[in-house]
C-alpha cells in the first residue's frame, strides 16, 4: 500500500461520518467509493440497516451516494456502516466518567438519561442532588439536558447507573444558617450544649420539679409510711411488756 493511502486511512476515526458512493454490489455487501485518496470502503450486509436484510439490493443500488460510518481501518480496506454508532458502547462506559445526556422519562424512583449508550441510564431520586428529594420532577423534567456522572456498568444486565448530584459543588455549611428538618424548622442545640457543658463541669442533674398533685401523692404516702412504722413500734413495745410480765411471773412461782 502506498505511503498516502496508510496516511488517508490511519487519518480516519472509528465512529467518523463521511460520504461515498456504491460502485459494486456482491451477496455479502456492497463497495464504497470515498474518494480518489481513500481506500476503498466495505459495507457487509449486516451493516446496511438494522432490519434482518435478505438481500443487498434491498437497500442500496450501484451509483447510490450514502452516508456511513467508519467502523475500524484496515491495510487493504475500511469497513463501514450505515447503522449510526452508539456515542458510548458497553466497553467505552467506566465507573466515575462523566458525560452529558438528556433526561428521557420521569418516574417516581428515579430519571431514565439518555447517554448515547444502547440502554438510559438511571439516576435514582437520591442522586438527583443533594439534599432530600421527594419527587424528581421538583428538579428536571424530560428534555432537560444534564451532566451525569457513571456510577456502576453491568452489561450482563445491560443496566447503567447515574448520579446528577456527583457533577454538582457540595452545598456550602454556614453557621448562620443551621440544619432545617423536613419540616422547615430550626433544629435547635441550645440543650445539646448545654448537657455537655454540664458534663464537662461535672454538674449534678436537676431534680425535676413536681406538680401539685405529685406533691399531694407524695405527702399521702410519706404519711402511711409513717403511720405503719408507729404501728409497728407500738406493736414491739405492747410484746416486749408482756413478755417481761410472763417472765417476772414465772421467777415468783419458783421462789
Amino acid at each position: 500500500m502506498a505511503e498516502n493511502e496508510k496516511t488517508q486511512a490511519n487519518a480516519l476515526e472509528a465512529k467518523q461520518k463521511i460520504k461515498g458512493t456504491i460502485t459494486k454490489i456482491t451477496i455479502g455487501g456492497a463497495i464504497v467509493d470515498l474518494g480518489t485518496d481513500q481506500l476503498p470502503g466495505v459495507l457487509h450486509i449486516s451493516q446496511l440497516q438494522k432490519e434482518h436484510l435478505t438481500k443487498v439490493e434491498d437497500a442500496v443500488e450501484v451509483g447510490q451516494e450514502v452516508e456511513v460510518w467508519v467502523r475500524r481501518a484496515k491495510t487493504d480496506r475500511i469497513e463501514l456502516t450505515m447503522i449510526e454508532p452508539l456515542t458510548l458502547e458497553w466497553r467505552e462506559m467506566k465507573p466515575d466518567m462523566t458525560v452529558k445526556g438528556k433526561i428521557e422519562r420521569l418516574e417516581t424512583y428515579g430519571a431514565f438519561v439518555d447517554i448515547g449508550a444502547e440502554r438510559p441510564g438511571l439516576v435514582h431520586v437520591s442522586e438527583i442532588a443533594h439534599g432530600y428529594v421527594k419527587d424528581p420532577s421538583q428538579v428536571v423534567k424530560a428534555g432537560d439536558e444534564v451532566d451525569v456522572m457513571i456510577l456502576e456498568v453491568n452489561r450482563r444486565k445491560k443496566q447503567i447507573r447515574l448520579s446528577m448530584k456527583a457533577t454538582l459543588p457540595e452545598p456550602a455549611e454556614s453557621a448562620s444558617n443551621p440544619k432545617r428538618g423536613r419540616g422547615g424548622k430550626r433544629r435547635s442545640s441550645k440543650k445539646s450544649v448545654e448537657a455537655m457543658m454540664a458534663e464537662l463541669e461535672g454538674d449534678e442533674p436537676k431534680a425535676p420539679e413536681h406538680t401539685a398533685m405529685e406533691m399531694a401523692w407524695q405527702a399521702a404516702l410519706d404519711r402511711a409510711d409513717s403511720s405503719k412504722k408507729a404501728s409497728k413500734k407500738e406493736e414491739k413495745v405492747q410484746k416486749d411488756e408482756t413478755q417481761d410480765e410472763i417472765l417476772a411471773r414465772t421467777l415468783k412461782e419458783r421462789k
